[in-house]
């Protein structure tokens, strides 16, 4: 486990990977975010991304199971915000989902002693490096416990 106090401000990580088939694209958008270019591959074809594309509410899903799942992952009590969410480019299915962090601030927490705040620069990449979300998160973060 990673507490405040493990994490530096300029580090960063790989949190992990994932590949959604297409078939679980088409089912989490059609009960979702039933957008034609998610769920039609006819109408996908046809849209400005030229083929399906996972929608941004799967893309959060795998930020979230990833950073859950991650092998050491992080104290967090509560994820107090998600700021400038960016969708620069298209993620497909059956394409790998490159989950990258860095910590990019940190302070002790005003009103919860033996916790801090940490801010967390997140990027999804497809297999080319291309950034497919990206957002700023900010989270408390319990500090390690005292022995």
């Amino acid at each position: 486990m990673r507490y405040y106090d493990d994490l530096n401000v300029g580090s960063g990580w790989l949190v992990g990977t994932y590949v959604a088939s297409r078939a679980e694209a088409i089912e989490l958008a059609t009960r979702w975010e039933p957008q034609p270019y998610h769920v039609d591959e006819r109408a996908a074809a046809e849209s400005v991304y030229g083929g399906l594309t996972l929608c941004s509410l799967h893309l959060f899903a795998i930020c979230t199971r990833l950073f859950l799942q991650q092998p050491n992952p992080i104290a967090v009590t509560a994820m107090l915000g998600k700021d400038e969410v960016r969708l620069p480019k298209a993620a497909r299915p059956a394409e790998e989902i490159r989950y990258d962090t860095e910590c990019i601030d940190k302070r002790p927490s005003r009103s919860r002693p033996g916790s801090g705040i940490v801010v967390v620069r997140d990027t999804l990449s497809d297999p080319r490096g291309d950034a497919v979300l990206t957002q700023r998160v900010t989270l408390m973060v319990a500090a390690r416990p005292r022995a």
